[in-house]
């Protein structure tokens, strides 16, 4: 059974013409990190919102086919049970916050206040959370005067507080710096080594090449490539429907047209290292 799937999904926005989404399959199995990638405007945050429930609970609109989360049909769950299953990072950090806590502790506890969890076990973990993300120095100021990339942290830090199953992640990155990234990439990649499945729409390629294990393709609502993360970034076919490739990978096919043999097309700085080396015979 598979944790998440999509069978022959058509959505429609209200007032809409047009699909958002159109005849979408896909699954998503347990433990497993994807990379959502494709043009703007071609389905990725629309199917990360069928996924997390959003639509057509809040978004309304017109949904065809089936959604099956944890077995169960999407219509059939919920919404708290959902959201206690599933965590969601809005591409917009501004969105995340509630707006009616003073401090970021505050904010980073509410959801664990919501549940019921034992105060100190709250705070030794909001505590701990603040660390891995680096954002102590923030725990006493206020969520609502902070800049858009520490908002993001710490919108980051209220879905890990709340320790879902799922994670749909939309572009946690659009407003940090190269570091931040990095930073927020490494602990995404702690949460799937703790066997968290893993849903997420970026933009960096690079930075999905070297994390994730499979890669869905958005194009015009519909999904253009799926699979392992290697084939489909290697592809040189992703560009002509708005996806980027990594620089390794178009490296690689440049060495190709000159001529030069490769043991395969690398996605990855590392990758390519290796391949390069193994053709100069090293």
């Amino acid at each position: 059974m598979a944790y998440i799937e999509l069978k022959n999904v058509t959505y429609r926005y209200p007032l809409s013409k047009e699909n958002a989404l159109e005849d979408v399959n896909c699954k998503f199995e347990k433990g497993k990190f994807y990379g959502i990638i494709g043009e703007n405007g071609g389905g990725k945050t629309t199917l990360c919102n069928v996924i997390r429930g959003l639509i057509p609970q809040f978004y309304k609109g017109k949904l065809d086919g089936e959604v099956e989360i944890l077995g169960e049909e999407l219509r059939d769950w919920d919404t708290a049970e959902l959201s206690a299953k599933i965590g969601y990072v809005f591409q917009n950090p501004f969105t995340q916050i509630s707006g009616v806590k003073e401090t970021v502790f505050e904010e980073i506890a509410m959801g664990m206040e919501n549940m019921g969890v034992p105060k100190e076990e709250m705070i030794d973990k909001v505590v701990e959370i603040c660390k891995i993300l680096k954002i102590e120095e923030l725990m006493e100021k206020n969520p609502n005067e902070l800049s858009g990339g520490q908002r993001q942290r710490v919108a980051f830090a209220s879905i890990i507080a709340m320790d879902t199953e799922i994670l749909v992640i939309d572009e946690p990155t659009s407003q940090l710096d190269p570091q931040g990234t990095q930073d927020i990439f490494e602990i995404i990649s702690m949460l799937k080594k703790a066997g968290k499945t893993i849903l997420l729409v970026e933009h960096k390629i690079d930075l999905i090449a070297e994390y994730c294990d499979e890669v869905i393709v958005m194009e015009k609502g519909k999904i253009a490539f799926s699979g392992a993360v290697k084939s489909v970034l290697a592809n040189p076919e992703l560009e002509k429907h708005g996806a980027m490739i990594p620089q390794a990978a178009k490296v690689g096919h440049e060495l190709r047209k000159n001529h030069i043999e490769l043991s395969g097309i690398p996605i990855t700085i590392q990758d390519a290292v290796k391949t390069i080396k193994d053709r100069m015979g090293d």
